[in-house]
């Protein structure tokens, strides 16, 4: 863990989506409701704390410094992921629609880990290219991700609240 906070915030954002994205391989192999029900909780718990240091650290520290559309879809983005973090999680294993839930809400982190980082002029880029301390970014997101990881294993987290779109 230490090595963590010494990483720059698009490095540990950027590690975040590799663990997820391994997540996601995994259950598309998992054989079993029980298994597929763990996996799928890590990956929203996982999920849950990538978008509330984002929200709370990263993009407040890029607004007015890059593209305030790219920050306004990415947090529209997490919305929708939130939607469905939290019907997965209300969810059990084997109803209906659980596995497609899963699958969708993969689809739509894999376009936002696209705009974040791969795509010409993504948040990333445009953070590196800034005069932001992302060291110092990195630090304030380790920790505060270290702190979301303890409520979760102890008190759990509540559900995932969107900011932009409303619930129905």
């Amino acid at each position: 863990m230490a090595n963590q906070s010494k990483q720059d915030a698009t490095h540990l954002l950027s590690q975040d989506h590799r663990e997820v994205e391994a997540l996601f391989a995994k259950f598309e192999k998992a054989k079993g409701s029980s298994e597929k029900e763990k996996l799928a909780r890590q990956i929203c718990t996982e999920l849950k704390i990538h978008a509330m240091i984002e929200e709370e650290i990263f993009y407040p520290a890029l607004r007015g410094k890059i593209e305030d559309d790219a920050l306004d879809e990415a947090i529209v983005e997490h919305d929708g992921a939130k939607l469905l973090i939290n019907d997965i999680e209300a969810a059990e294993p084997d109803e209906q629609f659980y596995d497609a839930k899963v699958k969708v809400l993969q689809e739509e982190i894999e376009h936002h880990v696209k705009e974040e980082e791969k795509m010409q002029g993504n948040i990333f880029q445009q953070a590196r290219a800034t005069d932001i301390d992302l060291e110092a970014l990195g630090e304030q997101l380790a920790a505060r991700k270290q702190e979301l990881k303890q409520k979760a294993e102890t008190e759990g987290l509540p559900p995932a609240q969107p900011i932009a779109v409303e619930a129905v």
